[in-house]
């Protein structure tokens, strides 16, 4: 077949692209913003993407065209799939009919967490030889790829709860069949398609209530959100349920958690008995939880244990969570994707615990839909005072955002945090941001630049400003 892409350069477009060469068909795209990495990448693959939206781009007419979720009517080539009455599907949609249906799909889901724990699960299965297919939010470090096609049964992917495209505002992962599904945590986020948090729990309990009857729920139980909706579906839930977390009445416990060495260490208990012993190079107890959930679904697809201490072992994490981008002058620098207050806070904890003594500087840009409107105007607050110095960037297009709802307050919002004696400066642009900062930084600090976008290429600016004042 021949499949057009409407919004090519998107991440879960742009691994679809692939995954549909990958398959044997042929691929076309278009897009308004052609940029690396994901040009980068669809030019390593050779698929033809077109710069901006144009109805001869269906000129001839493709066998299928898959409208990205960002894409709105008025789009010429939208226009132009429904004057001429052409197939057009989501691509949610075409992961489900081209790669999950007849296979045994793991979808990972929950407000926090999604693209790592989908992409240990992926890296378990396949040290526990299951071959999987997968597709994830990122790139997964272990295969240096954010999605791949194998003849497995298995197929792995992160279940996302944004909306599927502009005529289905449905969230995605409602289209992924899962015969296993995860969801670890339950937040109000998404304000710009969500009302309030009662609407995403809403959305969770349909994931929860297409789990079939062979098939298992693992639920976050340190979770208060993720415990009401599984009370409130009582003896309405036909699956098999598998609690996890750090509560004692979880059947999945992880204990004795330890951050001192080079490796995480923790214990697994499974209703009161010891399971076994594990390690990871993540850090953090919400990456102890991720792993502690993947464990589970590959216990249910028969993955020996001896498997999965190699994998979680081995597992190199993900492209822009915690990563460490470099260190200059003694000052390392680590890129996160962090944009929700909670996801905030605890990478700041995650970092706090493993570098014991050093001083945490924190700089955020309120890019995403939520950040930069100021429904968690307090919550940042709380989430930046972890660390020992803070940089808020300006809202990113405060303008767009101003259309949702009022917007994040950045002066207030440094202001709030100074009061809890943490110096705290909001300083507008990356070139801005390094430029004050660079010469305040010292041996041992540790940075966490904090951005769901590319936040100008801040990171190897502070990284060449530190080198330069060598």
């Amino acid at each position: 077949m021949h499949y057009h892409l409407i919004g090519i350069c998107g991440t879960a477009m742009a691994s679809l692209a692939g995954m549909l060469q990958a398959r044997g068909h042929r691929v076309t795209g278009s897009d308004e913003n052609v940029y690396p990495p994901m040009s980068t990448m669809l030019e390593g693959l050779g698929i033809p993407v077109h710069q901006g939206y144009r109805a001869e781009h269906l000129q001839p007419a493709p066998d299928c065209v898959v409208v990205g979720n960002a894409i709105p009517r008025g789009n010429a080539e939208v226009e132009e799939t429904l004057n001429r009455k052409l197939l057009y599907r989501s691509q949610a949609e075409v992961v489900k009919e081209e790669f999950i249906r007849g296979r045994r799909s793991l979808v990972v889901a929950g407000t926090h967490g999604k693209t790592t724990t989908t992409s240990i699960a992926a890296w378990v299965m396949q040290v526990g030889g299951l071959d999987p297919s997968f597709l994830v939010g990122g790139v997964a470090q272990n295969f240096g790829a954010s999605f791949r096609v194998t003849d497995s049964s298995f197929f792995v992917i992160e279940g996302d709860e944004y909306d599927t495209a502009y005529f289905d505002k449905g969230p995605k992962f409602m289209h992924y069949l899962p015969e296993l599904a995860v969801v670890a945590n339950i937040e109000f986020d998404h304000a710009d398609i969500y009302r309030d948090l009662d609407a995403v729990k809403l959305a969770f309990r349909r994931l929860m209530n297409l789990v079939p009857g062979d098939g298992r729920l693992m639920a976050g139980w340190d979770n208060a959100q993720v415990r009401a909706i599984v009370a409130e579906m009582g003896g309405r839930l036909f699956t098999r349920l598998e609690t996890f977390g750090i509560a004692d009445d979880a059947k999945w416990q992880a204990r004795d958690l330890d951050f001192t060495g080079e490796m995480t260490r923790f214990r697994v208990f499974c209703e009161g008995r010891e399971w076994g012993e594990f390690r990871t190079p993540l850090i953090g107890e919400f990456n102890v939880l991720n792993c502690l959930a993947v464990l589970i679904a590959a216990d249910a697809w028969g993955v020996e244990r001896a498997a999965m201490r190699e994998a979680l072992a081995t597992f190199q994490s993900v492209q822009r969570r915690m990563q460490v981008r470099g260190e200059r002058r003694g000052v390392t620098v680590i890129d996160d994707f962090a944009h929700h207050p909670t996801a905030v806070r605890e990478t700041l904890r995650a970092l706090r615990a493993k570098y014991k003594g050093q001083r945490l500087v924190a700089v955020f840009e309120p890019r995403s839909w939520s950040s930069r409107l100021a429904v968690f105007q307090g919550a940042y607050v709380e989430a930046l005072a972890q660390a020992d110095h803070v940089v808020v960037a300006s809202v990113f297009d405060s303008h767009k955002a101003s259309e949702k709802g009022a917007v994040l307050d950045t002066g207030e919002l440094i202001a709030q945090v100074a009061a809890r004696g943490v110096p705290a400066f909001s300083i507008n642009g990356a070139e801005e941001i390094v430029r004050r900062l660079a010469p305040e930084l010292r041996a041992g600090d540790i940075v966490a630049v904090m951005s769901n976008g590319g936040f100008g290429g801040i990171h190897e600016k502070l990284l060449n400003a530190l080198a330069n004042s060598d």
